[in-house]
């Protein structure tokens, strides 16, 4: 029986939200036509990174909106990535 990728399991997932290493490694390997996952930009280097991050912290927005529990739940994924990015 084949194991699911690491992205879709715990082992796959950071504690603090979104995904780690090996989460972002094997949804890289199981979607090889789309560009490559990268880790989050809270500390933007350059304007590219700093648009990444405005960019995610508008579309978590909205997941927030669209999601009120998971809004009000500090612990909810979503509430977990806005705050590693920094939204």
């Amino acid at each position: 029986m084949a194991k699911t990728p690491a992205w879709t399991r715990k082992e796959g997932k950071d504690p603090k939200g979104g995904l780690n290493a090996k989460g972002r490694a094997s949804y890289n390997a199981a979607n090889p036509g789309k560009p490559g996952l990268k880790p989050p930009a809270p500390n933007p280097k350059n304007a590219k990174d700093a648009a990444r991050r405005k960019s995610f912290c508008a579309r978590s927005a909205g997941q927030a909106k669209m999601f009120p529990d998971a809004a009000k739940d500090p612990d909810s994924r979503l509430n977990k990535a806005r705050r590693a990015w920094k939204c």
